[in-house]
């Protein structure tokens, strides 16, 4: 219950901060200056989908470094995993909003290539996206709320990682696991009250 995971914890930790921060500073930052820069649709889209090209890999990379920490608590967790009552269900709820936030990040930079496309000023661009032609006001709704659900999903994943902490408390362990066992042999006594004891 003691051992220490401190290069994946951090690597989980600073991989979601990354990307739950810049997908946040993005939808408000980067896009509202776009908006009072831009003195027409194509100049504000091409503002706003330069800042998101340049970061693009740095999101990448901490997507990678999150997803390898996670990969890398969950091995060591496993056993609490199994045996904790709660840790199994937050687990699993950290997997499914994981995949979402993942699905809606890779959605919006879809959808933010194909605008950048749209709105170059770039022959060899305006050539590719005459090819694939889009209809931009729906895509711009669409990547609106998209570039919204990212840093939703992602703080979303952030109060989890909260709750995962607080289940680490050894008090949390102990009657978690109590609480475990009582539910697979349910003639074992009620736990007593751990809180009290710690």
């Amino acid at each position: 219950m003691s051992e220490r995971n401190t290069l994946m914890r951090s690597l989980h930790d600073v991989g979601l901060a990354v990307w739950f921060g810049g997908s946040l500073m993005g939808a408000v930052g980067l896009n509202g200056a776009a908006k009072d820069e831009g003195s027409t649709w194509a100049t504000t889209a091409r503002i706003a989908s330069s800042g998101w090209a340049k970061w693009t890999p740095v999101n990448a990379a901490a997507i990678g470094t999150h997803l390898f920490g996670s990969g890398g608590l969950l091995v060591a967790n496993a056993p609490r995993v199994a045996a904790q009552q709660g840790v199994g269900a937050s687990t699993l709820a950290k997997t499914v909003i994981t995949g979402a936030a993942l699905a809606a990040t890779a959605y919006a930079r879809v959808l933010g290539k194909k605008i950048e496309l749209a709105s170059s000023s770039d022959p060899e661009d305006a050539e590719k996206a005459a090819k694939h032609p889009i209809d931009t006001d729906k895509a711009q709704r669409q990547l609106a709320c998209a570039q919204w659900v990212v840093p939703a999903l992602t703080g979303a994943l952030v109060v989890l990682n909260a709750l995962h902490g607080e289940q680490q408390r050894p008090a949390e362990q102990a009657q978690g696991m109590w609480q475990k066992a009582r539910s697979m042999a349910p003639h074992m006594p009620s736990a007593p009250d751990w809180h009290l004891m710690h």
